[in-house]
């Protein structure tokens, strides 16, 4: 998902983060400077879902305007590209059990 908070302002007229921060106080979500920082220039972190609401309220926009998905970014199973599959394979792991104790058992 990319985050589209800044351009979805645009497009109505916000240009600065403190407006829209003003316009969210009145709608009875506050938001410190440092989130509302976050939010306008980079992606969110976590957002509870009742604060998007008052942001697409304030805005005047839907849910799309400000979250557009990105399915290529998605990876798929048994779609790995070459390097990655050679990346995978190129490192052997060996694993020892731990004895009953917690200390590692001898090597054979």
């Amino acid at each position: 998902m990319r985050w589209n908070l800044r351009l979805a302002a645009a497009n109505r007229g916000v240009w600065k983060a403190s407006e829209l921060q003003r316009d969210l106080a009145e709608h009875g979500l506050v938001i410190s400077a440092g989130k509302m920082s976050g939010l306008w220039s980079g992606q969110p972190i976590s957002l509870k879902l009742d604060d998007l609401d008052v942001i697409c309220v304030v805005l005047g926009c839907e849910i799309g305007e400000l979250l557009v998905p990105e399915p290529d970014k998605v990876s798929r199973p048994g779609h790995e590209t070459a390097t990655q599959a050679t990346a995978v394979g190129s490192t052997t792991t060996v694993v020892i059990p731990k004895g009953r104790d917690g200390r590692s058992l001898p090597p054979t």
